[in-house]
């Protein structure tokens, strides 16, 4: 049975994700900080799916120990592991990280730094292989800098840069790379938020990805809509821009 990684699977969108990707008879590694968290979820799915779940902990931010972890979770799968799904991510606090550079080192390491080191180590094994898919999530809001989240969105931005590299490089290797970007979704990142328009469930959001990954979809945006509202934002001159408060 083929086998994906979903990396961030203690994430909404990741365990949305991994209950997708179960219904369509996928086994599944589930990687991520909470293993207990991790071990419920995969005795759920596989009872519910009657799939092989496999919990691993995967910490993004343990850059010394991230290639020996990412191994402990391919190693196993073999040539069945199809695909891997990184869906980790962190708001954090906007007004927080102008001042305390703790905040808007984690928000950046998250966002950026941890996910592009993990995505060299898969990019790694499925150049080997010349084949599978990688999928990552980034976000809307990387593609432009507001200064309601200028710390979140130029490292979502960063990492949309580095799939897009990543895409080129793996063509020729049979290896396919999907950019996710979602808008709003109802998880616990934003949890507590003032509230937001347009809010996505984690369900439909995981429907959209595993479609997208299906039909080889290079970039997609999720719902589909936040790709014409994002062309207009990115539309709107910088002198103007500029004094919006956004």
């Amino acid at each position: 049975m083929p086998t994906v990684l979903i990396l961030g699977a203690n994430a909404g969108i990741g365990r949305a994700l991994a209950a997708e990707f179960a219904l369509h008879r996928y086994d599944l590694v589930l990687a991520g900080r909470d293993l207990e968290e991790l071990q419920a979820l995969s005795a759920d799915l596989s009872l519910r799916h009657h799939v092989s779940a496999r919990p691993e902990r995967v910490d993004v931010l343990n850059f010394d120990a991230l290639e020996s972890a990412l191994a402990a979770c391919i190693s196993p799968a073999g040539d069945d592991l199809e695909g891997a799904v990184l869906c980790t991510g962190y708001l954090g606090d906007p007004e927080t990280s102008k001042i305390d550079l703790g905040e808007a080192r984690r928000i950046l390491d998250t966002n950026f730094t941890g996910p592009a080191l993990a995505l060299n180590v898969l990019a790694n094994h499925f150049e080997q292989r010349h084949k599978g898919f990688i999928c990552a999530l980034s976000s809307v809001a990387g593609d432009r800098g507001r200064q309601s989240n200028y710390h979140y969105g130029s490292a979502k931005g960063g990492l949309s840069t580095f799939l897009q590299g990543l895409r080129n490089r793996l063509y020729h290797s049979g290896v396919h790379v999907i950019t996710v970007k979602p808008g709003f979704v109802d998880t616990r990142m934003v949890f507590g938020k003032p509230k937001l328009p347009l809010v996505a469930t984690p369900e439909r959001v995981a429907r959209d990805i595993y479609g997208a990954v299906k039909k080889r979809k290079d970039v997609v945006y999720v719902p589909w809509f936040w790709q014409w509202i994002m062309l207009v934002v990115g539309s709107i001159p910088e002198g103007i821009f500029k004094k919006l408060k956004m």
